[in-house]
């Protein structure tokens, strides 16, 4: 069976395609500026490259749309506007090729994409993204959440500061260069409540150094501060649920600091650590059809007046039936 997921839930839109053995194809186009996400700018961004990363997608797969047996999409949580042009393309496809459609949670796919391509079977999940920051571990048919911001994702963190320095967005890449160069930890706030995590006051008291204080060296104290405060969070939920592996996804997973700290900690522990090639940790479509796919194989059916987008769908909102 091939499905076709669509993900488009903020800057990134992407086509993947998927089997029950394989990714076909994963194609990704995002938005950027000089101030962050404008929510209908990125929507027209979406609606603008749809129709030539489908046509990528599907020549990369070395398929024809005839060929597809199931279209799956984002549908939350996210930005409304940019969710909903994800959503009519979707129902679009299913109409005109007479196929199912399933429509499916962005958070839950990030998880089940790194468990698919690594091999992990029952892990503690450290996400990282722009708009969330959860600690996440099956329990009881669903991904219970067993620590989570209390204010801002770290991307988002990340990305506001970014700002402060006049970085276009995102800017991830040249954050992790900046703190490369730091050479001096700046004492900031350490803001953790058992599993639980807060990044607002480290991103104004951050914002505050830098008029004193090099940038490297504050970008690099930031950073070191937040990463330090989910490794922190995951290790608890490791020792709380027991289980010996972590899985690490999300956009901020591509950074090489947190990947070597949840590596030490993983190692300390005598747990093992997973993380999916950065293709796969950040937005995109492959893991939205995987999902579809995974749901759809154990019975999950969905007409198309059920696809309303869903713009806070939590992730422990989803009955999980595949495992």
């Amino acid at each position: 069976m091939i499905s076709l997921g669509i993900e488009g839930t903020a800057h990134t839109l992407g086509v993947g395609i998927v089997s029950e053995e394989n990714v076909l194809s994963n194609i990704t186009d995002s938005y950027c500026s000089d101030g962050g996400i404008h929510p209908r700018e990125a929507a027209d961004h979406h609606a603008s490259v749809i129709g030539k990363i489908m046509e990528n997608s599907l020549s990369e797969a070395g398929i024809k749309k005839e060929d597809i047996d199931l279209i799956s999409f984002s549908m939350g949580p996210g930005l409304g506007p940019c969710l909903r042009i994800v959503a009519s393309a979707a129902r679009s496809l299913s109409i005109n090729l007479n196929i199912p459609i399933i429509g499916v949670n962005h958070c839950v796919a990030h998880i089940e994409i790194g468990r698919f391509i690594t091999g992990a079977k029952d892990p503690v999940t450290l996400y990282v993204s722009g708009g969330n920051t959860q600690i996440l571990a099956y329990a009881e048919k669903k991904y219970r959440v067993f620590g989570e911001t209390l204010d801002i994702g770290i991307g988002n963190m990340q990305d506001t500061f970014g700002r402060e320095l006049e970085i276009g967005f995102p800017c991830g890449k040249e954050i992790d260069l900046l703190a490369n160069k730091g050479q001096n930890y700046l004492e900031l706030p350490y803001s953790i409540k058992g599993m639980d995590f807060s990044f607002s006051g480290l991103l104004t008291e951050s914002i505050k150094k830098l008029k004193t204080n090099r940038q490297e060296d504050v970008t690099f104290s930031i950073m070191e501060t937040a990463y330090s405060l989910v490794v922190e969070a995951s290790e608890r939920a490791m020792s709380h649920t027991e289980k010996n592996e972590l899985l690490l996804t999300g956009g901020v997973a591509s950074s090489k600091r947190l990947k070597d700290m949840c590596s030490l900690m993983c190692l300390e522990r005598d747990a093992a650590f997973f993380i999916p090639p950065p293709s796969l940790c950040r937005d995109n479509g492959a893991m939205i059809a995987y999902q579809g796919l995974l749901e759809y194989t154990n019975g999950r059916r969905m007409k198309i007046e059920e696809t309303v987008i869903k713009q806070k769908w939590r992730t422990d909102e989803v009955e999980v039936n595949w495992i």
